[in-house]
């Protein structure tokens, strides 16, 4: 249950004996906008390289090795209409070492970075933006060599044409990094340690009076934070949306968006997972068997889904000349389960893999994280592990079957090489 240290500022402890370290990971949320997640994800960058008193990589470095080891970094990511900014800490307990005090040297080391950055005059560090700035121009420029990665990005702008916002992943585009300067990243960092809503979780083997002893030592304000609804819906389009784009490719990419009425907080989103797992989520799917295996038309195929914006997508990697043939024999693979072309053995092992991997996340300190933060947004449709077990176990042939009908293919992305092909 998350205890509030100020208004809009939450922590919830999660006490374990399961790991042998203490993750702490901090999460500043707010709304999704186009302009603002290139600031953000630079802005972690900028917090991650240095501070106002470990003025460069090393001195930042050679503190975490005084933490015997302590590992930290921070990231950007995006759910639905939020926007998210997390800072992690892994720790040794210091139960296991002997030695008191590394937690709260670990809480003021975190104080450091997120209330002492490297600002000096209104701007951050000068010679440290040039460099993060021109590091991030680089990554978001080697994307294009990543054609996977290209095609998914694509096919969400292509989905999502008419929504800047969602369209734009959460670090942001080359075109709005490039005009930033030093002074813009300190109103953006101001912005977030002041109207974010702050997510704090810690897990391990550590008493919960100790943490919150601890964390009400940093000095977040009060904020009327009215966090955004987490769930985008998009109107559904009369027409199916299409895209090639031509680059000198050895395989061509075949990515397809599916709008599906079911998200994270519907009771048909067991069926989902069940229907996903079948569809192209596991290695016994129709997409990989069939597509991939017995018709070897894909050098990969599978399928995801985002409940938070209702969407269902494929990815495939295949021959260009066959993208016809392709296309054909995915929509076969769906319509087969719309007919409930699938055997009582293959759902049963779909559920049985998909408790499995609820079961490890389980033991993921990050996975215990995770499901702590929806809690925050979201009512919990499952109170414990047996219950996520029996409602998993409970989806039928026809919820399946259902959940196939929903999906309505929106959006169709391929990556090819310009060759006509016969």
């Amino acid at each position: 249950m998350a205890i509030s240290l100020q208004p809009g500022v939450n922590l919830t402890v999660i006490p374990t004996e399961k790991f042998k370290t203490i993750r702490l990971f901090f999460r500043f949320s707010t709304k999704h906008q186009k302009q603002a997640a290139a600031k953000r994800a630079l802005l972690t960058s900028l917090l991650e390289t240095n501070s106002l008193n470990y003025p460069s990589q090393t001195k930042l470095s050679e503190k975490l090795a005084d933490l015997y080891g302590a590992s930290f970094g921070l990231g950007v990511g995006k759910k639905g209409n939020v926007h998210q900014v997390h800072l992690m800490m892994n720790l040794v307990n210091e139960k296991y070492i002997n030695e008191e005090g590394i937690f709260a040297e670990g809480i003021e080391f975190i104080k450091e970075i997120l209330f002492q950055p490297n600002i000096k005059n209104g701007a951050f560090d000068q010679v440290t933006f040039q460099r993060e700035k021109e590091n991030m121009i680089d990554y978001l420029e080697s994307l294009k060599e990543d054609k996977q990665a290209l095609a998914a990005l694509r096919l969400q702008e292509l989905y999502f044409a008419d929504d800047a916002a969602q369209k734009t992943p959460s670090f942001g585009s080359k075109e709005d990094v490039k005009p930033l300067d030093a002074y813009d990243l300190v109103h953006t960092y101001q912005e977030m340690m002041t109207q974010d809503q702050v997510d704090i979780f810690v897990v391990g083997d550590i008493e919960e009076e100790k943490v919150r002893d601890a964390m009400s030592t940093l000095p977040f304000s009060p904020r009327v934070s009215s966090p955004p609804a987490i769930f985008y819906q998009q109107r559904l389009q009369a027409e199916v949306q299409t895209e090639t784009l031509y680059e000198p490719v050895i395989q061509a990419k075949l990515n397809l968006a599916y709008q599906t009425s079911i998200y994270y907080n519907d009771p048909r989103r067991f069926a989902l997972l069940v229907f996903n797992g079948l569809f192209g989520g596991f290695p016994h799917s129709k997409l990989f068997i069939n597509v991939r295996e017995k018709a070897s038309l894909a050098y990969y195929a599978s399928s995801t889904f985002d409940s938070f914006r209702g969407l269902v997508t494929v990815q495939t990697g295949i021959d260009g000349k066959n993208r016809t043939r392709v296309l054909s024999l995915i929509e076969q693979q769906l319509e087969s389960l719309r007919k409930g072309d699938f055997t009582e053995s293959e759902l049963q092992q779909t559920k049985v893999m998909l408790k499995n991997q609820f079961l490890l996340s389980l033991d993921s300190s990050q996975g215990l994280i995770e499901m702590a933060y929806l809690e925050q947004w979201v009512a919990r449709l499952v109170e414990s592990e047996e219950e996520f077990e029996q409602k998993i176990m409970a989806v039928t042939k026809e919820d399946v079957k259902k959940v196939a009908e929903d999906l309505q293919l929106q959006a169709i992305f391929t990556l090819d090489k310009e060759v006509a092909h016969e």
